[in-house]
């Protein structure tokens, strides 16, 4: 495949779970569980960052769809890098989603005496 040539969106297979959370809610939670881990407050990491302190508490609840540049600039003020940010994020995600235990058979069930 050439550096220039576009690859088409294919649909996932199957519907997405609703065990698994958004990823902005994943987002959120991994930069709240860094901000909290660091001892820090909302107001001083969204000034560090040079967003609201009501921007950042969306995002970290998941109410807010960060760009990759708020994103890159919270990062920043965690002393994070992104590529962390996508590993705690991944945690958040398998954690959450873990498999669920399987339905019970569903038919007749045969009891032996």
């Amino acid at each position: 495949m050439g550096a220039h040539e576009v690859v088409p969106f294919r649909r996932p297979s199957r519907p997405p779970d609703p065990s698994e959370p958004p990823l902005r809610e994943a987002i959120g939670q991994a930069l709240r569980r860094e901000r909290t881990d660091q001892g820090r407050t909302l107001s001083d990491v969204a000034d560090s960052a040079g967003v609201s302190m009501q921007y950042l508490s969306e995002v970290e609840r998941g109410r807010k769809e960060a760009s990759s540049e708020i994103l890159e600039a919270v990062c920043g003020a965690l002393a994070l890098r992104l590529v962390d940010l996508v590993a705690h994020t991944h945690r958040v995600l398998t954690v959450v989603s873990r498999p669920r235990p399987a339905a019970p058979p569903r038919g007749p069930t045969l009891m032996a005496a």
